[in-house]
């Protein structure tokens, strides 16, 4: 994944010597990087809608750890891939973390190239997912602007219902169904049935099945 402005990586870790090698290893790779000292630290400043990244983050630290750190962040819903950084002795909390949603973990001592590949594969995550919420948005802004009767012709087109099925469900005519079916196809920004049910689709399981 190309470095950009946009893309920012997270650090947190209680080792200034350990961040200090990542911020110069990262940053002669033309990442942008931010780095705090504790988790408290970090969630005071923590703005995830103003950029996307990751974040790497030492799963034992003195006041709150990474892991329950982890756990903060998940609770506030945010999808920002996740990178532990691990001593031999925590790699099971690790491997747990990754079951409940965590991006991967690295065991120390781990080399250069290790960290940079869990890195850019993190951005590559990070990246799919901005362009998956920025579609997702895209719908929800499309949908508000439909009447209720177009979105009862959204349901029931997506349903597969043809229009004569969508007359009768509705007591309306068909060439109704058919001016209603063109404007909401119009508003929704779709060229055919298709595009139409994998935006919808798409969307709601973005949503959770909204």
């Amino acid at each position: 994944m190309t470095a950009s402005k946009s893309i920012t990586i997270h650090i947190v870790d209680d080792d200034e010597a350990f961040r200090d090698s990542l911020v110069w290893l990262l940053e002669s790779h033309d990442y942008r990087v931010i780095c705090h000292d504790h988790a408290e630290a970090f969630l005071a400043g923590f703005r995830p809608e103003l950029s996307v990244g990751c974040l790497i983050l030492d799963i034992r630290m003195p006041g709150m750890s990474g892991l329950e750190l982890y756990e903060e962040l998940q609770a506030r819903g945010n999808r920002w891939p996740v990178i532990f950084i691990t001593g031999h002795g925590d790699v099971p909390m690790a491997v747990q973390a990754v079951k409940r949603g965590a991006y991967d973990f690295l065991e120390k001592p781990f080399n250069q190239e290790a960290l940079l590949l869990a890195v850019n594969s993190a951005l590559e995550a990070a990246a799919s997912l901005q362009q998956t919420t920025t579609l997702a948005q895209q719908c929800e802004t499309r949908l508000q602007t439909l009447t209720t009767r177009e979105r009862e012709v959204l349901e029931r087109v997506i349903e597969g219902k043809m229009n004569k099925v969508i007359a009768d469900d509705l007591g309306i005519s068909i060439k109704t169904v058919e001016a209603h079916r063109g404007k909401m196809m119009d508003k929704m920004g779709v060229r055919s049935i298709a595009d139409l049910v994998q935006t919808v689709v798409a969307y709601r399981q973005q949503k959770g099945g909204a």
